[in-house]
């Protein structure tokens, strides 16, 4: 058999290619060869129709302990996005400037506590690196700046915390591709979701801003 994907083919792409995560929540169905399926092990006997149905309950357990993952990973990743909104907003006021770190970022990620979309953390996570951007430039366009140790101690935080809630979001989107790819594993775990009505979940999403920024020429 051929190979599907040939790479010395002449179909190409010389522009390269921008790839974008699809920001859609697909649902689980099952048709009814699932209903059958299940039927059928009950007339095959009592007891394939139990061990089926132990496996459901196993399956089942198995989502909510991996939704409860899923909590504790986004919650780690606003309480980094937390202490970044703290270290930022103080370093805007030892640089005197006008940084836009309202109530409102605050609100959002109070929001978290009660279960925020993974849209509201991104639209959160971007207005963040916005700001930390604006102070940036403001280190950089005042060298005097740089020989202040709290400043220079609070850019040296906000290096360290962005570094963290890039790996926090590796192990989020981890267990989200888990709970992606578990929920369509038929028959067992695809049939239990379907009738639980889960859906995939959206992994982080870099803004576009941030992708714009890493086109560009930086040296």
């Amino acid at each position: 058999m051929a190979n599907q994907l040939d790479e010395l083919g002449t179909e190409s792409r010389p522009e390269g290619l921008d790839t974008r995560v699809i920001a859609k929540k697909l649902p689980v169905k099952v048709g009814v060869g699932s209903t059958i399926f299940e039927v059928l092990l009950w007339i095959l006997g009592i007891i394939p129709g139990v061990v089926f149905l132990f496996k459901k309950i196993k399956a089942k357990n198995y989502f909510q302990q991996l939704e409860q993952k899923i909590q504790r990973n986004a919650s780690q990743i606003d309480n980094y996005l937390e202490q970044r909104v703290m270290i930022l907003q103080n370093c805007a006021r030892l640089v005197d400037k006008a940084i836009d770190l309202d109530k409102t970022t605050f609100e959002a990620i109070a929001k978290y506590r009660s279960g925020a979309s993974d849209e509201e953390r991104n639209e959160v996570a971007g207005r963040i690196d916005t700001a930390s951007r604006s102070l940036n430039v403001a280190f950089e366009n005042y060298p005097d700046l740089k020989a202040h140790n709290e400043i220079a101690d609070a850019m040296q935080q906000n290096m360290y915390l962005q570094r963290e809630i890039t790996a926090a979001r590796e192990l989020y989107n981890d267990t989200i591709n888990a709970w992606n790819r578990d929920i369509f594993a038929w028959p067992t775990k695809m049939i239990v979701a379907a009738r639980s009505g889960y859906t995939t979940r959206i992994p982080f999403i870099a803004s576009e801003e941030i992708k714009q920024q890493a086109k560009s020429v930086f040296f």
